[in-house]
């Protein structure tokens, strides 16, 4: 199984996200074959810093739990 066939079943999760050029904590929005949409969330105000399309040949890690991915999710919850 491929990386980008696993990422499909996060689309709309938030991850951690490292590839070529750097890394990031932020919602998954879309995943393609060729690209990903993925938002970058700023972790000290929680708000959406800006929007990323990384082409997948360029995605070297994702990280889908973990103590900073939880801690993401329950500060945007409780603005919700």
């Amino acid at each position: 199984m491929r990386l980008i066939d696993k990422l499909k079943v996060f689309e709309n999760n938030y991850v951690f996200i490292r590839w070529a050029m750097g890394g990031e904590y932020g919602k998954l929005k879309y995943v393609g074959d060729d690209y990903i949409e993925f938002d970058v969330v700023d972790v000290d105000t929680m708000t959406c810093q800006e929007t990323l399309l990384i082409a997948s040949n360029l995605i070297l890690e994702v990280a889908i739990g973990g103590p900073d991915i939880s801690r993401i999710v329950a500060e945007i919850s409780s603005q919700l």
